[in-house]
């Protein structure tokens, strides 16, 4: 008899930096890293969603995401939210400058 398929649902741990804010922690792949939302207002910068490989416009609502601890922002990245939030079930595959795609 066969194994079926089971859909489950990860669940990462979660912490808010403080109770008004909007950003906090989350733990991936054993890092914690901090999720900071923004609404895309103020920006006029165009970024490259390192989930999907595609411009996250001026005006549109994202996430930035570093590793915790990482003071000089060498390693932030912006996210589409919903890139963000689906990054474990993308496969890794290699893009533009031999870097894999979470």
């Amino acid at each position: 008899m066969g194994m079926g398929r089971r859909n489950r649902r990860l669940v990462s741990e979660h912490r808010e930096l403080r109770p008004t804010s909007n950003q906090h922690i989350e733990i991936w792949q054993g890092i914690e890293y901090v999720v900071r939302q923004l609404s895309g207002a103020g920006s006029a910068k165009v970024y490259r969603c390192p989930g999907c490989d595609q411009e996250v416009r001026p005006a549109t609502a994202h996430v930035v995401v570093w590793p915790e601890g990482d003071e000089d922002a060498t390693h932030r990245r912006h996210w589409h939210k919903v890139c963000w939030e689906h990054r474990d079930h993308r496969r890794s595959t290699p893009h533009r400058g031999g870097m894999p795609r979470y």
